[in-house]
C-alpha cells in the first residue's frame, strides 16, 4: 500500500491511498478520514460510504461534508473507488457501464470478468487492507452510500449477515433488477439468468430477508432520476417485512451532493448511535 496524501481534517485527518488489489488485478485508490481518536490510539468504528455512477473515491470525500460530523462522532469513514480502472480495464462510452459503474457485483462475462470484481473488493479485500494498516476496529462497522452507492450498501448490509451494525442509504437504485438501471448492466456483467440478478436488488433481497439491523433511507422527492431509483419498491418491501428504521422522503431535494451533504449530519448520528450500542 502507498499513501497518496494525507490532510489535517477537523482535528484528524483525510488520506489517499492506492495498493495492488488481487480482486481486480489493478491497483485500487481508496479515501479513509481518521478521526481525532484514532490519532490517540485508540481503535476507532467504521464507516463505509460507498458513491454513485461516475464517481471515483474523491467525490463524496470531497462533496458529502462527511468528515466534520464524522470527528465528533469519533468514525473513520472510508471512500472506495467504483469500479477497477486503468488502460488495460474494459469500458463503455455510456456513463452508466463501464468504468465508474461497477455497480458493487463480480462481472461473469467478458469483458468485465478480468477486472469487475467490486462485490469481492468491498467484501472481503479493502475490509483486509484497512484492518491491516489502520486502527478501525473490525466488529464495529456501518455502510451507507448514494444512488449505485446505496444499491451496494443495502446488498452488502443484507447479504452479509453480522458484518454491519447498521444500513442507509440516500436514493439508492431500489429495484434494479427492474430498472434501466441494472437490467442493462446487470445483463452485461452477469449474463441473462435473472436468479443471478435477484442477489444484488435490494427490494427483493429485503421482501426475502431483511436487514438485521436497522435501516435509514433518505429520498429527495424532487429526484430527476425517481423513475431509475423506483424507491417505492423498496418502501414497500420494508412496509412489508416491518424492517426497523425509517425511508425519509425530502420534500425539495434532488439526486445531487446538495441532497446528500444535507442530511449526511443525521446519517452519521444514525450510525454513531448504533456503533456506541
Amino acid at each position: 500500500m502507498r499513501t497518496i496524501s494525507e490532510s489535517r481534517c477537523f482535528g484528524g485527518v483525510q488520506g489517499v491511498h492506492a495498493h495492488a488489489s488481487a480482486a481486480t488485478g489493478t491497483e485500487m485508490t481508496f479515501g479513509l478520514y481518521l478521526p481525532p481518536a484514532a490519532a490517540e490510539g485508540q481503535r476507532v468504528p467504521l464507516l463505509w460510504f460507498l458513491s454513485g455512477l461516475t464517481c471515483t473515491h474523491e467525490n463524496a470525500m470531497v462533496k458529502a461534508g462527511l468528515q466534520a460530523h464524522a470527528a465528533a462522532a469519533g468514525l473513520a469513514v472510508v471512500f472506495p473507488d467504483t469500479s477497477p480502472r486503468g488502460p488495460g480495464v474494459a469500458d463503455d462510452p455510456a456513463f452508466d457501464l463501464g468504468q465508474g459503474a461497477g455497480f458493487y457485483v463480480n462481472a461473469a462475462r467478458d469483458p468485465w470478468a478480468p477486472h469487475f470484481r467490486m462485490w469481492d473488493y468491498v467484501a472481503d479485500e479493502l475490509p483486509r487492507v484497512l484492518a491491516a494498516n489502520f486502527p478501525v476496529d473490525e466488529e464495529r462497522q456501518a455502510v451507507t452510500g448514494h444512488s449505485m452507492g446505496g444499491h451496494g450498501a443495502l446488498t452488502l448490509a443484507m447479504r452479509l449477515p453480522g458484518r454491519f451494525r447498521s444500513a442507509s442509504a440516500f436514493a439508492p437504485i431500489a429495484n434494479p433488477t427492474a430498472s434501466d438501471w441494472g437490467r442493462r448492466q446487470f445483463a452485461a456483467y452477469l449474463g441473462p439468468d435473472e436468479a443471478a440478478w435477484a442477489r444484488h436488488d435490494a427490494s427483493l433481497l429485503m421482501a426475502e430477508t431483511g436487514f438485521s439491523g436497522e435501516v435509514l433511507i433518505d429520498q429527495g422527492a424532487s429526484d430527476q432520476f425517481l423513475p431509475l431509483l423506483r424507491p417505492e419498491a423498496l418502501a414497500a418491501a420494508m412496509a412489508e417485512r416491518r424492517q426497523p428504521g425509517a425511508f425519509r422522503m425530502q420534500a425539495g431535494y434532488d439526486h445531487s451532493y446538495f441532497f446528500v451533504a444535507s442530511f449526511a449530519a443525521d446519517h452519521v448520528a444514525f450510525h454513531a448511535e448504533r456503533l456506541a450500542a
